[in-house]
């Protein structure tokens, strides 16, 4: 029920975190940029959201901050190939030993995928919401 951009700086004591991975534009905007640490990277892959605010970008400056985009539907085959061994390689260790995992928001059964998606349109979660296929 928190917001997050207080939930983000109580947690860190007032520092920021080092990387904000955005997929929903709009009003997050500002808010992420108030979450990164000095020299903090904010990469936007996606906009649920309007792509178009107005921001002030004075704080990009100040804390050194960078600010980049990225998005799968633009590269190659190759690209996204490279990119999977890469994952697979650097990154799904970290998944199977349960240090890195997603945030849960909420399971549905298949059955009720129609809840899921209302949820999901509702922007009212933080996390993943899933849908269970099988036991």
């Amino acid at each position: 029920d928190e917001d997050f951009l207080s939930a983000t700086l109580k947690a860190t004591e007032g520092k920021g975190v080092n990387l904000v991975l955005d997929m929903v534009g709009a009003e997050y905007m500002a808010k992420n940029v108030a979450c990164l640490a000095v020299e903090g990277r904010l990469v936007q892959i996606a906009f649920l959201q309007t792509p178009k605010v107005e921001i002030d970008w004075t704080q990009l400056m100040i804390r050194r901050l960078s600010f980049t985009g990225s998005t799968l539907r633009a590269r190659s085959a190759a690209d996204k190939q490279g990119l999977a061994q890469s994952l697979k390689q650097h990154i799904w260790p970290y998944l199977e030993r349960g240090q890195m995992l997603p945030s849960i928001y909420a399971v549905f059964d298949l059955a009720d995928a129609a809840k899921a998606h209302a949820l999901m349109e509702s922007s009212q979660h933080i996390g993943k919401i899933l849908l269970k296929v099988a036991n």
